[in-house]
């Protein structure tokens, strides 16, 4: 049986660990696992849309 008259635990510590933990849980798992260097997202390449998958031509001439 335990009793509750001993004195009130301090709570700062798991308070700044809770903090921490929600901190990381905002961040996708993906980022956390594989990481982007900060200088490659400024150089990322902006996609270009293509033709769909067969909607080639391989009979005319260009």
């Amino acid at each position: 049986m335990t009793s509750s008259d001993g004195p009130k635990p301090q709570h700062t510590d798991l308070d700044a660990l809770r903090e921490e933990i929600d901190e990381l849980k905002s961040i996708p798992e993906e980022e956390l696992v594989n990481p982007t260097p900060a200088d490659l997202i400024d150089r990322e390449p902006t996609p270009e849309p293509t033709d769909s998958i067969g909607s080639e031509d391989w009979n005319s001439a260009e």
